[in-house]
């Protein structure tokens, strides 16, 4: 792994790697804005929904337990988090941008940062630019690898939010976007494609479970996509059926945790924790109507139970 690092008095005296501080350097000076006030830094951190990075950060770092079988070293699970926030600030400002005009439109969004006029357009760019080479140098601290890859993820990020415009698989796009994090994360200890079969188990769990997911918080929308001719399985099909493609998905993705389970992971102890993901998926089918529930909630404790099921089976395999 490369690394290089220096020190950087920045209002709050960090020591930053390369990444982060080019990050600071684009929020600070690409904005016009010093990144000092506390108010900007809510905005920016609503802005970019950082709190769903909890979707992703535990199925990114399955992906590093499952492919390390042991304890990765602390640098590397510091550049795997940088990645992640990164991308994630990526994916999210780059679907902000796009979707601007739309969010103005919709009374469920049209208080978003830039439909709003709380963030302006430079603000925006700004933070893409600071979550883009966030992103690209922890991928390049981590390997060449890794670097090499790294714009697959950026090319599914800027795609999928055109996609709601054209067809109702847009769904699949979040499910796919996701799932790259723990393919990432198990690239980023293997750098290589070995035993590429079992590494991709985790990543279509992944892509199963977030189409589900993304299915049900598409109900709030299902009245505005219509009038406004957008592409979605509650606009296309109607809420019932929607919900009954979402169940569906969420019976592949726990097949498809079996069958890690069985085939990867074994262990005793991670066998409780392989139930409770089966139940938490089916209690978020059954509370579908209460997206907050479902989807903010039941999501975050299923991510971090497959997480645990994978660390678990680690340390007593």
């Amino acid at each position: 792994m490369k690394t290089f690092s220096f020190w950087l008095y920045t209002p709050y005296s960090l020591r930053v790697d390369s990444p982060l501080f080019f990050g600071y350097i684009c929020i600070k000076y690409f904005t016009g804005t010093p990144f000092t006030g506390r108010k900007l830094l809510k905005k920016i951190l609503r802005f970019i929904k950082i709190e769903h990075t909890l979707f992703s950060l535990p199925m990114i770092y399955s992906g590093v337990f499952l492919a390390s079988r042991g304890t990765p070293s602390l640098r590397l699970l510091i550049l795997v988090l940088l990645a992640a926030v990164g991308a994630r600030t990526v994916a999210m400002t780059l679907n902000r941008i796009f979707d601007r005009h739309i969010d103005a439109r919709n009374p469920r969004t049209h208080q978003r940062e830039l439909p709003s006029g709380k963030l302006t357009m430079t603000h925006g760019y700004g933070i893409l630019a600071a979550g883009f080479v966030l992103y690209l140098g922890a991928a390049w601290s981590i390997s060449d690898f890794c670097f090499f890859l790294s714009p697959i993820p950026l090319l599914v990020f800027t795609i999928y939010p055109y996609l709601k415009r054209f067809t109702a698989l847009a769904h699949f796009g979040v499910g796919l976007g996701l799932a790259m994090g723990p393919l990432g994360g198990w690239f980023a200890v293997t750098g290589s494609t070995e035993n590429f079969g079992t590494a991709l188990l985790l990543p279509l769990f992944t892509l199963c479970w977030a189409t589900g997911f993304d299915i049900i918080y598409s109900t709030l929308d299902e009245e505005f996509d219509k009038s406004e001719d957008l592409f979605s399985f509650p606009s296309r099909f109607g809420k019932k059926r929607a919900l009954q493609i979402s169940a569906a998905l969420h019976v592949i993705a726990f097949i498809l945790l079996l069958i890690l389970f069985f085939t990867a992971l074994h262990g005793i102890w991670a066998a409780p924790l392989l139930v409770l993901s089966g139940l938490l998926l089916y209690f978020e089918q059954k509370k579908a109507d209460d997206v907050e529930l479902a989807f903010f909630k039941i999501n975050i404790v299923i991510g971090f139970t497959v997480f645990a099921m994978v660390v678990v089976s680690n340390l007593f395999p």
